[in-house]
């Protein structure tokens, strides 16, 4: 079996106990449901920075109650399975490319809530889902690194939000200030090369993974 096949197999292990257990997929889109109403509760229609802000926020905590139970539920038995016949690298690309999939519908439900429930104040709105895109690929990266350290640390839930809000801060107060010209019908220049510049903050993370995890996977 080449390595494709065993990232395609391991990936359909993900989606199938991710169908078994339908329930935290349904617990996340009611997370971001109650969120988005409580917001309209709060404020009805809120002007376009504090919109951008309240987004962003929302799609930070969706990100870690979506993403931190990567290699949580892993137990340490099947953890030694796994290690027996798959390649460390096998399964971080496995585990990175799950949570982007997540992480792209679960940003895009929050995206058509926020739009549904609280208009959408948005000038440039292809640039914005351009951007919804990006960053909700940016932070299932990140927190499925940081999943992946925390399960070989004891599996303690609370180790990603420690090492993840220093880490993702400056991400999302980058993802912030791109999406703030977007409100606005004046152009910004240099709006792409910043954008160039997340993309390349992405893969900067996935090629640190793939190179770092076989080294905590011997843990």
């Amino acid at each position: 079996m080449n390595p494709l096949q065993k990232i395609i197999l391991l990936l359909k292990k993900d989606f199938l106990l991710e169908w078994r257990q339908k329930y935290s997929v349904y617990g996340l889109i009611l997370y971001i449901t109650s969120a988005v109403f409580a917001i309209k509760m709060l404020q009805d229609r809120p002007e376009g920075e504090m919109w951008n802000s309240l987004f962003w926020i929302i799609l930070l905590f969706v990100s870690i109650n979506a993403v931190a139970k990567s290699f949580l539920q892993e137990n340490k038995h099947r953890n030694l399975y796994y290690y027996s016949v798959h390649r460390p690298q096998h399964i971080i690309i496995s585990k990175l490319i799950y949570n982007v999939v997540l992480m792209l519908i679960m940003s895009f439900i929050a995206l058509f809530l926020f739009t549904l429930l609280l208009s959408n104040p948005v000038v440039f709105f292809g640039r914005f889902v351009l951007m919804v895109f990006t960053g909700g690929i940016s932070l299932s990266l990140l927190f499925t690194t940081l999943a992946a350290i925390a399960g070989k640390a004891g599996g303690n839930s609370a180790l990603i939000a420690i090492l993840g809000f220093p880490i993702v801060i400056p991400q999302l107060i980058l993802l912030s200030d791109l999406s703030k010209p977007l409100f606005v019908t004046l152009q910004v220049t240099g709006w792409w090369q910043f954008f160039g510049a997340l993309l390349l903050l992405d893969v900067l993370i996935i090629i640190l993974s793939v190179i770092l995890f076989p080294y905590i996977w011997k843990e």
